[in-house]
């Protein structure tokens, strides 16, 4: 990088230099070093005696408050760790890791989203999981690591990973073998259950889709559309499963429309061919696959449906938008922030407590009803 991109374009005279001349000593030496002058040794590192001596307490009592430990007063925990924020001292964390045998850190990787590894922070819900995971991984002491999707074996192999989370996996994912294979714990949903080193956290997708389209029975609704993505991950194969299954046991045509892939655009586009499914209108849809509420409100009206008079809509969504449209929209809740509290609950019990036996928890969804999937009286 020049200096003149570094400096968004601008030119070094700009910014003081005098032309023709760059700020070295003229043999590539830094300014410092042209007039003799060594460059200054790094601030020694606080230690925990520093700590000690500033608060006027022992290294044992400093010790105890900025762990958590032993039976002080609040003022003198909260003196120790003043002091110590103040000045700066954090822990040795190589002396920690050799203590405690684990780095402390932990991979996560977002399986579904292989071919555009990053894009999934621009979900409202994967944002929310990513976010919540790593707030509560740091309370417990561990620092998340993001791995991009399709992670090579290479790109991760020298890290010293305690373990990795891996969200929302496709079928036969390779990270998920090469983990275990380098006996790595790897945290998941429920597809990898009753794997060797494998835990896992889930939400009931057959329970989701009996509950919103139940509510769809419930006020009328006799042609739902399910819109959902085409993917391979366990809840998405699922969910269509469960359709599957409820429309059978309800004597109602099994409609349903797949997403190619993730984005506004083509889950739009999704909603737009199932509004025109089959002979007659549907009269109830079900958008699994993730999009901007406001504009699956927006599409419907498009095609002429008043929602919620000819047309109940529930949206799979943590999208916060939908609480402001007009009608408010129903969504059905995976509920990462509680995915995330039990998954780190389960991967601390596994790293600090030997919890050998694999297995997993099962998290209750929730259908937050709003105006858009009740029928006007």
């Amino acid at each position: 990088m020049t200096e003149a991109s570094e400096h968004g374009g601008a030119t070094p005279e700009r910014f003081g230099a005098p032309r023709g001349r760059d700020r070295t000593d003229g043999r590539g030496g830094a300014p410092g070093a042209a007039r003799g002058r060594p460059a200054p040794p790094p601030s020694p590192r606080v230690r925990l005696v520093d700590v000690a001596r500033e608060a006027g307490l022992s290294k044992t009592t400093v010790s105890a408050a900025l762990n958590g430990t032993g039976r002080l007063s609040p003022e003198i925990r909260e003196k120790a760790r003043e002091t110590a924020r103040l000045m700066g001292y954090r822990p040795n964390a190589t002396a920690r890791q050799l203590r405690a045998g684990r780095a402390r850190l932990i991979g996560y990787v977002v399986g579904e989203l292989a071919d555009t590894p990053w894009t999934f922070l621009e979900s409202p819900y994967f944002a929310r999981l990513t976010g919540a995971t790593a707030a509560t991984a740091l309370a417990r002491g561990y620092a998340v690591v993001l791995l991009p999707a399709g992670s090579l074996q290479s790109e991760w192999a020298a890290l010293p990973l305690d373990a990795v989370v891996v969200a929302d996996p496709v079928a036969d994912d390779r990270i998920v073998e090469d983990l275990l294979a380098a006996r790595i714990p790897v945290f998941s949903d429920r597809s990898v259950e009753g794997r060797p080193g494998a835990h896992w956290v889930d939400v009931d997708a057959d329970a989701a889709v009996r509950q919103a389209l139940d509510h769809f029975h419930a006020q009328g609704a006799r042609r739902p559309v399910l819109v959902v993505p085409d993917s391979t991950t366990r809840f998405h194969r699922e969910v269509e499963g469960a359709h599957r299954a409820w429309c059978a046991a309800h004597g109602v045509p099994e409609r349903a429309v797949r997403v190619a892939e993730p984005g506004n655009g083509p889950v739009i586009r999704a909603v737009e061919a199932a509004l025109g499914t089959g002979a007659e209108r549907p009269d109830a849809l079900l958008v699994v696959a993730e999009a901007s509420p406001p504009l699956v409100l927006e599409a419907a009206r498009r095609h002429g449906y008043d929602v919620p008079g000819d047309l109940l809509l529930v949206c799979v969504s943590e999208d916060e938008t939908a609480v402001h449209t007009e009608p408010p929209v129903t969504t059905l809740s995976l509920r990462p922030d509680a995915v995330a509290e039990a998954g780190i609950a389960h991967l601390v019990a596994v790293l600090e407590q030997g919890l050998g036996e694999t297995g997993g928890a099962m998290v209750p969804v929730r259908l937050d009803v709003r105006a858009s999937s009740v029928r006007p009286v």
